[in-house]
């Protein structure tokens, strides 16, 4: 059972009245963790507690994190989530709230990303990286399929990039959807790079 939810697909009149035609935006701050990620951690986090999965570890800046510790809150285990010192406490408090640990490691995600690794290793939990794996791309891909049934076939879908789930994910659901002349635009927060 998918622990996303089915987000609305709204018009914005503002955008469309500025490029001259609709603007759909998909409303992901809908799900349960407030991100798209729920859906890419959460179908990550279904398929490793199916195949034996007893823990969950990952490392994030913030969203991820709290997806993989409402998946885990939702399937009954333990998750620790290791972020850097830069994400704000607002996030590390939202992580806590659900239950998970939350440890600080180091200055930047890769620091943070490194010590989630290790402590994986040596607790034998299952590492739920924040963007780079097939599960998580599959599961970032329901955004287009919900796109798809809703009979809307977008000319360009514009894409927010951090580490390249997402656009992984809409890519995939393009190519599932077979929207061969949909145009995808990758965009990257400025100095996130």
């Amino acid at each position: 059972m998918p622990l996303h939810t089915v987000t609305p697909l709204l018009e914005s009149a503002p955008l469309s009245r500025i490029v001259g035609r609709s603007v759909w935006l998909k409303m992901e701050s809908m799900q349960p963790a407030a991100s798209f990620k729920m859906r890419g951690m959460g179908l990550a986090a279904e398929r490793a507690v199916a195949s034996g999965a007893t823990q969950l570890v990952s490392s994030s800046g913030g969203n991820a994190g709290y997806a993989v510790a409402c998946a885990g809150r939702a399937l009954g285990v333990p998750v620790t989530v290791v972020v850097p010192t830069t994400t704000a406490p607002r996030m590390r408090s939202l992580i806590a709230a659900t239950g998970a640990e939350v440890r600080v490691a180091g200055t930047v995600w890769d620091e943070a990303h490194r010590e989630a690794t290790n402590l994986a290793d040596q607790c034998g939990g299952v590492l739920m990286h924040p963007f780079d794996h097939p599960d998580i791309w599959e599961g970032h891909a329901s955004v287009i399929t919900e796109v798809h049934d809703s009979g809307i076939e977008p000319g360009c879908v514009v894409v927010a990039v951090g580490g390249g789930g997402l656009l992984a994910g809409v890519l995939h659901g393009i190519d599932q959807a077979g929207w061969s002349t949909t145009r995808v635009v990758a965009v990257e927060t400025e100095g996130t790079a």
